[in-house]
């Protein structure tokens, strides 16, 4: 009687993790199927045409191929082509405006029919912009703004209005309360862009920017940035990061010093190590862009162009907001 009684109790013990396990198995298999499954495909795809008895070449400008996030565009741009049958050529502006500005006219020497560019620098490309357009290409602009004429298409997302997204956020969390830092890239228009649309709310809203940090669009630079914020500013309860750069080096940074417990973060584009803070809830909210989006928009703007066709002077595309909450939903960007 007694083994049954001892056999009983340790059944009782073993069903709840028993249950917690398999509860934790159908998790698992629900985000891996999520994440396999990928992103939509693309509701359209542009019909393709002969251009000069070839298909269209069509060349793209991406400010690196180091962050997913420009991965991400390069893959939607290359699914549509794929299925219109036009050709891909993808330059990497390695970071560097004149880099970019050098593709282009490589491009268009190249005879290559339209080009997308993402710009490091939304006035220093423009010259080459112009130069693309009077030689007969056309240039579609995707995530950063370039207000210029000559810009054919622009495919983007608000960037300001996602930093006060973000920012109301943060504000109904803190309550109006408390010192932020901020990571930063001072080199990125997009960024600065972003960065003033946040600070601008979140100051209105009685919060305060305590101090900024370039980590100009480096992640190794960006990690080094917010570990000397951090370091400079042990009771520091808030920080906010304007790309996935900053993002990730920032959650390094936090990691590091042991700070997962007293931060709270908010920032841009979805990353391992976003999810990562998500699920652990010390980040607490993530802008994502629709980067899948801004490929498929971009290569049917620049199709459409190729072939003589008209295509929309500018396309926005939403942007989402990922919590610890809905994480689940959007694992999908974190592949290429």
């Amino acid at each position: 009687m007694r083994r049954m009684v001892t056999a009983v109790a340790a059944l009782s013990l073993l069903l709840p993790t028993i249950g917690c396990d398999v509860q934790a198995r159908r998790e698992i298999a629900a985000e891996k199927g999520a994440t396999e499954k990928g992103p939509p495909p693309p509701a359209k795809v542009a019909q393709s045409c002969k251009v000069q008895g070839r298909a269209p070449k069509i060349g793209i400008v991406p400010i690196n191929l180091q962050a997913l996030f420009f991965n991400q565009i390069n893959t939607g741009a290359q699914t549509v082509a794929r299925q219109a049958g036009a050709q891909v050529q993808i330059v990497n502006g390695n970071d560097d405006s004149t880099v970019q500005a050098n593709a282009i006219d490589d491009l268009v020497a190249n005879r290559y029919d339209a080009i997308i560019v993402d710009a490091v620098d939304t006035e220093g490309i423009k010259p080459a912009i112009r130069r693309a357009q009077a030689a007969g290409v056309a240039v579609v602009a995707v995530d950063a703004t370039v207000k210029d004429p000559a810009v054919s298409t622009q495919v983007g997302t608000a960037n300001a209005e996602g930093g006060r997204q973000l920012a109301a956020s943060l504000v109904k969390i803190t309550g109006g309360k408390g010192d932020i830092g901020v990571v930063g890239a001072l080199n990125s228009t997009i960024q600065n862009e972003r960065q003033k649309g946040f600070s601008d709310a979140v100051t209105a809203d009685g919060m305060k920017i305590k101090t900024v940090v370039d980590g100009r669009n480096i992640q190794e630079n960006a990690q080094t940035a917010a570990e000397n914020m951090l370091t400079g500013n042990q009771d520091l309860p808030y920080a906010y990061a304007t790309g996935e750069p900053a993002l990730i080096g920032l959650a390094a940074a936090v990691s590091s010093q042991q700070r997962t417990d007293d931060i709270k973060v908010v920032g841009w584009d979805l990353s391992t190590q976003a999810v990562d803070g998500l699920r652990a809830g010390w980040i607490v909210g993530v802008v994502q862009q629709n980067t899948f989006q801004f490929g498929y928009e971009a290569m049917n703007a620049a199709i459409d162009l190729a072939c003589d066709r008209t295509a929309p002077k500018d396309v926005p595309v939403p942007t989402q907001i990922v919590t610890p909450a809905n994480v689940k939903d959007y694992l999908y960007y974190l592949e290429k």
